[in-house]
């Protein structure tokens, strides 16, 4: 395994109500950068089916084969105007929505541990980062109890059980505008993809720089 740093940019596939995810564009397009800053990173990416199975599956297996340092996570809340950057995972999980397999999962917690597990003091850099890129970002206690909350709560678990992985983070961005459709109703600007790889950029930066404050 390459002694550079390794950071994993993930998003996640359509689901029950969101035939379209913007993270999968915003994953894409992170992983084109090219600056002086990611001369000695290895960025990788990989999109997950919205699916709890899939998470379980390949969150594990993507750990063992890319052994990052750092995990990028995005998701898509489109009742939220705003990019949310989450500080915390809930031992929560909807029985009500079914995932794009339409499975549902039969108890109402993850674990039977802590009732919330946080991401850490990290969390207060990626927002001023995204800030200082003019987008309207806020921190967010609530990552609701569908699978962001859950890949959310398992990334957190393999920072405190994984060799390599030091730091994790998840981002939820909004729906973002598509063609002519750049104003909601009302008439207020959506956040576009172009604002969106800023933002991610500048979270990108910050978490080579939390990396990097680790041994590894």
């Amino acid at each position: 395994m390459s002694k550079s740093l390794r950071i994993l940019i993930t998003g996640f596939g359509p689901f029950p109500g969101a035939s379209y995810n913007p993270t999968m564009p915003l994953v894409a397009r992170l992983l084109q950068l090219r600056r002086p800053a990611f001369g000695d990173v290895e960025l990788s990416g990989h999109i997950f089916p919205a699916t709890y199975q899939a998470v379980d599956r390949e969150l594990p297996q993507l750990l063992a084969q890319r052994q990052p340092h750092a995990l990028l996570m995005f998701g898509l809340a489109s009742r939220t105007p705003h990019l949310r950057i989450e500080t915390r995972a809930r031992n929560a999980v909807t029985m009500l929505w079914p995932d794009a397999d339409h499975a549902r999962l039969r108890k109402g917690s993850i674990a039977g541990d802590a009732a919330a597990k946080m991401f850490g003091p990290h969390t207060a850099r990626l927002l001023r980062a995204a800030l200082a890129t003019g987008i309207d970002a806020r921190a967010s206690r609530d990552a609701g109890s569908y699978l962001c909350n859950y890949l959310s709560w398992r990334a957190i678990e393999a920072t405190r059980n994984n060799d390599a992985l030091r730091v994790a983070a998840f981002v939820h961005v909004p729906l973002i505008a598509r063609g002519a459709m750049s104003t909601r109703k009302g008439g207020a600007q959506r956040i576009t993809l172009e604002e969106l790889v800023d933002a991610g950029e500048a979270m990108l930066l910050e978490m080579v720089k939390q990396a990097r404050r680790h041994p590894f």
